[in-house]
């Protein structure tokens, strides 16, 4: 007799979980300002430290790059050159995955909201090439319908639209979707979308988490899926309420 297989409930069939990547699914820090402290230093420049650059990144390179030059004593005309952009990107590209790894309980996170039936994408500011390339190496791009930077969007977080076009191009309603984040430019872009926004504590953001407005704040990652749990049963016991 064969034996009965014990599958998921797919609860969340219908929904898109979209997520932040810098600081919510991966820890990225050490290679980012890893490559800003090379080009520091190719420059004349002294490295900058570790953690107190670490806060700057959901702002994206140039702002990292320009907060690390002109904290070294450069001017502000060398901190925005295209070159050194352009420098930092293909050195960032050969050491992408030096020390990056994925949060603790992501990658188990990710499979138990899959077979639960949810739709996961991933809408971040770093650019869409970059942002494939490390998690392929990671091995995370297979848990993810679509993989969204800037350049893919009509607008960047925090605009909502950068959310709503992620969501669709993953194939998602984006009126049954969840942020999950650690920065303003998540909670920014949720409120914009009109999304619910979970946010991390342990992520790279110049706000303290409380205060960045989001809806369930988080210490691990291992805790999203009760708090997606908790958004949709608040959502659904208030259409209940109003009788929807």
């Amino acid at each position: 007799m064969n034996a009965v297989l014990d599958l998921p409930d797919r609860d969340l069939e219908g929904w898109t979980i979209a997520f932040d990547l810098d600081g919510t699914l991966v820890e990225t820090h050490q290679d980012l300002v890893g490559t800003l402290n090379r080009l520091l230093v190719r420059h004349g420049h002294p490295p900058v430290p570790m953690e107190g650059a670490a806060e700057l990144i959901g702002s994206g390179a140039r702002a990292l790059l320009e907060h690390g030059f002109v904290a070294a004593g450069a001017s502000w005309e060398e901190a925005g050159q295209d070159q050194l952009f352009d420098d930092f990107i293909a050195d960032y590209v050969d050491h992408i995955a030096d020390h990056s790894v994925p949060f603790e309980g992501v990658v188990e996170t990710l499979e138990r909201l899959s077979e639960r039936g949810a739709l996961l994408v991933v809408a971040t500011n770093k650019r869409t090439d970059l942002s494939e390339l490390l998690l392929t190496k990671l091995d995370l791009a297979r848990h993810f319908a679509a993989i969204v930077g800037p350049d893919k969007v009509s607008a960047r977080k925090p605009s909502g639209a950068h959310l709503i076009e992620a969501v669709t191009m993953a194939g998602g309603d984006p009126s049954m979707a969840i942020m999950v984040g650690d920065a303003a430019p998540d909670t920014g872009a949720a409120r914009d979308a009109g999304m619910a926004c979970i946010v991390v504590t342990f992520g790279y953001t110049q706000v303290p988490p409380e205060e960045l407005g989001g809806d369930v704040l988080i210490d691990a990652f291992e805790d999203v899926e009760e708090a997606v749990d908790g958004l949709l049963t608040d959502l659904y016991v208030a259409r209940a309420l109003a009788g929807l």
